[in-house]
């Protein structure tokens, strides 16, 4: 039996209650409603394998799409949602395997709902519609009104030539922006609301994944499915590199998201210079050429020899995650004691280490500008980072934002 909304059969996409300010308002550069580029729905046929059933516009270049939103490895689960970028746009499909007496069907029907917009801060809004309609084309085949009424309701209006440029992660969610924008929804279905299990699942390696994002590093992370949960990792992995000082990353690559990837999008990732994806294929494993970081599970590795130094753990490292933590647990302390939710985890943690890039571009940036161009040990331990231990890092953040200074902080006898 197909779940059924309290409202209006074909208007249960509509999420955020009446009234509410639409969330991560700042992230977008559509209206609240015309944003959805397409509406498709992919199928498993056991002769052809992955296939497009059904979508609106019928002229929408869906290539690849029936890969990208049914992810491999998905026949061993029930259910799965995936988020992924298809050229210039970003996806989001919630997969389902239903089991039927059916030999023509090998004893399982599996089929994801997905659609396509030029942002991925507001698909999560659609995630409940998409799954109630992927369980609906498992049990009913090929009724597709519900999905037509919410593509006429939806469709995006794009501006003149404009085919919706993908943009890194939203570097604007500060302060009361985050919480003006942020909704309850976004804690179980956005990946917003998943930076304190990222951080939990990582621990103190989340200091070794900080560098390499603040290093605009090429980023793989490989899952067998579900891979929703691991898109969600992509996301925070993003989050990780903010920087709110004008002028600040100009001249580097930007850091984009790509979300779920497979070899389709081989030729693709050979040209992007900075990224972060997750596949379930580990083929990719071998092909060290598309990556610089390889993470399997809690697994974090580099092929490149330079990079190598920067998985190890130093106590500044290990000072900052203390903090981090401890800032956490007063946080769920006055959440719990004195009732006040006006700041919540995810606000926390994205504000925490966009504070802390600052802090270490501010410096930099004065020191460049100052009569005495030397950044010496003071400087670092200023900038929370450890004058030995992160002195590559140093010496590779520099290099890659263009900043003119001298280091003198060589000789390990005296830091």
């Amino acid at each position: 039996m197909v779940e059924q909304s309290d409202r209006a059969p074909l208007l249960d996409w509509e999420e955020i209650p009446p009234g509410q300010p639409p969330p991560n308002c700042a992230f977008t550069g559509l209206s609240e409603k015309d944003q959805i580029v397409a509406v498709f729905v992919v199928t498993f046929d056991t002769r052809s394998g992955n296939m497009v059933e059904w979508c609106l516009p019928q002229d929408v270049n869906l290539e690849g799409v029936e890969f990208k939103s049914m992810a491999s490895g998905s026949h061993r689960i029930a259910n799965d949602f995936i988020y992924f970028r298809k050229g210039s746009y970003f996806g989001l499909a919630c997969f389902a395997n239903m089991p039927v007496e059916s030999e023509l069907e090998r004893g399982a029907r599996m089929k994801s709902v997905g659609i396509l917009s030029p942002s991925y801060t507001l698909l999560y809004r659609y995630m409940h519609f998409l799954e109630n309609q992927v369980r609906h084309q498992l049990q009913c085949p090929g009724q597709y009104s519900p999905l037509e009424a919410f593509y006429e309701d939806k469709k995006a209006v794009l501006p003149p030539g404009g085919n919706g440029l993908v943009t890194a992660c939203p570097t604007s969610a500060l302060g009361t922006m985050v919480n003006r924008c942020m909704h309850p929804e976004m804690k179980i279905t956005h990946p917003a609301g998943c930076m304190s299990q990222f951080i939990r699942f990582f621990g103190e390696q989340i200091m070794v994944l900080w560098k390499f994002a603040l290093l605009r590093k090429r980023i793989l992370i490989f899952s067998p499915p579900p891979v929703g949960v691991v898109c969600y990792r992509v996301y925070c992995c993003c989050c990780l590199a903010n920087v709110s000082i004008p002028g600040i990353g100009a001249s580097v690559p930007e850091f984009r998201p790509f979300f779920y990837i497979n070899v389709a999008d081989i030729t693709a990732l050979e040209t992007e210079l900075s990224y972060v994806a997750c596949t379930t294929e580990k083929i990719f494993e071998e092909k060290k050429e598309l990556y610089d970081v390889y993470i399997d599970n809690q697994n974090v590795k580099t092929h490149r020899e330079s990079l190598q130094p920067l998985l190890r753990i130093n106590s500044a490292d290990r000072e900052k995650y203390r903090k981090l933590s401890e800032q956490r647990q007063l946080l769920l302390y006055s959440q719990e004691v004195d009732g006040d939710c006006t700041t919540n985890e995810e606000d926390l943690f994205i504000l925490f280490f966009m504070e802390q890039n600052n802090r270490i571009f501010q410096t930099l940036l004065e020191v460049a500008g100052s009569a005495d161009p030397t950044l010496t040990a003071e400087h670092v331990r200023a900038m929370g980072l450890d004058p030995q231990g992160d002195r590559g890092f140093l010496v590779d953040l520099l290099e890659v934002y263009g900043i003119d200074v001298m280091l003198v902080i060589d000789n390990p006898c005296c830091p």
